[in-house]
């Protein structure tokens, strides 16, 4: 909808033969452990991005050697939901063809693989399709990775909406035949037959992030979102959906035309009208977003241009439905319950905390390996939550006792970690991200120490608020849902953000921007003082500092984010 010059992005997919682009050849390059020209960007289409160590960049080109070039791969796992046997193979694949012998858990229900070399690939991708899964879409202009409410079956309302998350998901996959034909030897099917009925041959201006939620909790993070499908039920029947559109959180610093955006609420619709009001949301932000300013192509910056009623109508006239009036629904709380539970069915979860998301063997805790003699013998599934976490699900019984003792000798059950570390999270930054300024992950256990450290001194420890922290403004820790949230600047300098709030459904006001870690800390602890002395019974941390005035709410953030910041 812009007579503005096309972005390069676009002229990238227009030429890529739908998404194949010269990969194929790219691939039997092994002069290069990179990917050259379009191939670089093409690849996030099929769930991948180049990446190299940053912690030896600079020794590399002192040996005048190029970087330590590999892939992160994320497989696609619509609601979270991985069979033990899917996690063997990943498991093995990550131990023996991986730079870093690691599984990452996303705060996207995906599993990422980080450091696969590149003649190493192609063996992944097919290792994947033998295991009956993918990484179609989990990366690119395209809709990504479905969540799903990660609770465990309590209620057959939960298995309902997981089906509906499988459903959108292979909806919305791009239809082309690629992804097969490049690492799959498969079939090679005429481009003139084909066509991108849903995406475009152009796909969509940006990524686009979809969920299904399950109210009481919010452990998606709905406001984060492109388009949200928050169930109402009655019982353990699904009457339909309530429909948000236009959440997102990244920003780029100095620019401001970017912004956090909380999802606008359209309306309720009976489930048979789901797949249709999918469809219709993802074309029209298709045809009317943004293709010349990739730093405003998000739906959430066309809802703000062209008015969130116009795109509300354009939704209804496409999906033949109209919106009824929001059903009631509420959230309580977004962290996951760590440790056992039982559901109506008799049968166990448990969910591990997993730190970062970072399945790895250490000398003192061999999470991977505990990980993987639990898949050994389990007989449910796992399912991974918008936490970073593990839930060992559908236990039977007569398997608790051994799957607890499995999980506390391989260091996977720490009864000593804190609430308020169970209640942080962080991106994974240094030293595979590209975009990372800041540490994240691997700040995150020295800062939540000295934090449990505030906590304790001021008698708060039973009291944790949310705390995020990312090595750019990119979003992908989701700090712009936090209570406390750090956003990454510089090496040990991060914008300090205070005033969300526990459900989810506030974005929090920069306070101070691009402080050291130790004077934001020097401030948090300050301020955890005065909560805990005039903190009114059961009020939230984030709740709090807008009371008291340490920060002002954001009420609206493409109008006023960047307006009453407070001062120290």
């Amino acid at each position: 909808m812009s007579n503005e010059k096309l972005s390069d992005n676009e002229r990238l997919k227009q030429e890529s033969k739908l998404l194949r682009g010269t990969i194929t050849e790219d691939l039997q390059n092994l002069i290069t452990g990179g990917f050259e020209g379009d191939n670089f960007q093409l690849i996030r289409f099929h769930g991948m991005y180049q990446q190299d160590d940053r912690d030896i960049r600079a020794e590399r080109v002192k040996q005048k050697l190029e970087p330590l070039h590999t892939v992160m791969l994320r497989v696609r796992l619509p609601g979270g939901i991985i069979t033990p046997k899917q996690w063997l193979g990943i498991d093995e694949f990550a131990s023996t063809n991986t730079q870093y012998e690691s599984i990452r858990v996303t705060n996207r229900q995906a599993v990422q693989l980080h450091g696969v070399l590149k003649h190493d690939i192609k063996p992944v991708h097919k290792l994947l399709n033998q295991l009956g899964l993918d990484s179609r879409a989990t990366a690119g202009d395209v809709n990504r990775n479905v969540l799903c409410t990660s609770n465990p079956i309590e209620s057959a309302l939960h298995q309902i909406a997981y089906e509906w998350a499988k459903k959108i998901s292979e909806h919305l996959l791009p239809k082309t035949n690629a992804y097969a034909e490049v690492w799959l030897d498969g079939e090679k099917v005429s481009i003139e037959k084909e066509e991108e009925t849903i995406l475009g041959n152009n796909y969509l201006p940006r990524k686009f992030k979809t969920t299904v939620v399950i109210p009481p909790q919010n452990d998606v993070d709905v406001h984060a979102n492109d388009l949200s499908f928050v169930a109402i039920g009655e019982g353990d029947r699904l009457l339909g959906f309530n429909v948000l559109v236009g959440g997102g959180l990244a920003m780029t610093h100095g620019d401001k035309t970017t912004y956090p955006r909380m999802a606008s609420e359209f309306g309720f619709i009976s489930t048979e009208h789901t797949l249709a009001v999918a469809e219709a949301v993802v074309s029209t932000q298709r045809d009317w977003g943004n293709r010349s300013n990739r730093r405003n192509a998000k739906t959430k910056y066309t809802l703000d241009r062209v008015g969130v009623e116009a795109f509300k109508q354009e939704v209804e006239r496409r999906a033949g439905v109209q919106f009824s009036p929001v059903h009631p629904y509420e959230f309580t709380a977004r962290g996951d319950r760590i440790g056992w539970t039982e559901g109506v069915d008799g049968k166990h979860h448990l969910t591990l905390f997993i730190p970062s998301g970072r399945v790895i063997d250490t000398p003192e805790k061999p999470r991977k390996l505990g990980m993987a003699k639990i898949a050994q013998i389990h007989q449910g599934d796992f399912r991974l939550s918008p936490n970073q976490n593990v839930i060992i699900a559908g236990v039977p019984s007569d398997q608790k006792e051994v799957i607890d003792q499995i999980a506390r000798e391989y260091g996977l059950i720490d009864d000593t970690v804190s609430l308020q570390r169970k209640s942080s999270m962080a991106c994974v930054s240094f030293p595979t991200c590209p975009l990372a300024m800041a540490e994240a992950e691997r700040a995150l256990p020295e800062i939540s120490a000295q934090i449990d450290s505030m906590m304790a001194q001021h008698q708060m420890a039973e009291h944790p608020f949310i705390f995020r922290i990312t090595g750019c403004p990119n979003g992908c820790g989701r700090a712009m849902l936090a209570e406390v949230g750090l956003v990454g600047r510089a090496i040990n300098r991060y914008d300090f953000y205070i005033g969300g709030n526990v459900m989810g459904t506030r974005i929090p006001r920069l306070h101070q921007s691009n402080m050291p870690i130790d004077e934001i800390l020097a401030l948090l602890d300050g301020y955890i003082g005065q909560w805990s002395k005039e903190g009114e019974p059961g009020e939230n941390f984030g709740d709090f500092a807008i009371r008291v005035g340490i920060v002002n709410p954001v009420n609206n953030s493409s109008v006023d984010f960047y307006d009453l910041v407070t001062e120290a």
